[in-house]
């Protein structure tokens, strides 16, 4: 119930995010699906790949890693990720590191949303897995080619 909870928080922020940006600044619509392995144990890192998706056409395969730390231990692998961004002109935007702070606890069926910011671009991301993870940590997101 709380993994529904915070999924429609994180959703309804992306959507008043989205709107606000859309609102004649010319922004596209960019969708990510990926996959992202994590383990933690105070320092907390994670590594995957997706692939995003613009309304413009515009597509690119990423490799996606996160490094931090806090009070953090656990493994767990998001095998059906989603992730959708926000003040986005250019697929070339979404490129970069994000600033994350996270707050977990899940057990064998694991779910997780967050969302993100880059300057002006925003990102929400959902998704389902295996595994688990305990704790609070703070960490930087990296997008890359």
């Amino acid at each position: 119930m709380a993994r529904k909870t915070i999924l429609a928080l994180c959703t309804a922020a992306l959507c008043f995010v989205a709107t606000a940006a859309d609102a004649g600044s010319g922004t596209t619509t960019c969708k990510m699906n990926y996959t992202l392995t994590v383990w933690s144990l105070v320092y907390k890192h994670a590594s995957g790949q997706g692939t995003i998706h613009c309304s413009n056409g515009q597509k690119m395969s990423v490799k996606l890693s996160s490094n931090g730390g806090g009070l953090t231990v656990g493994k767990y692998t998001i095998s059906d990720g989603f992730g959708e961004f926000a003040g986005v002109r250019s697929i070339d935007d979404v490129l970069g590191t994000y600033v994350a702070a996270s707050a977990d606890a899940a057990a064998v069926k694991a779910g997780t949303a967050q969302v993100m910011t880059k300057g002006e671009v925003s990102l929400a991301l959902s998704g389902t897995g295996e595994g688990i993870n305990l704790g609070v940590a703070l960490a930087g997101f990296t997008i890359s080619r």
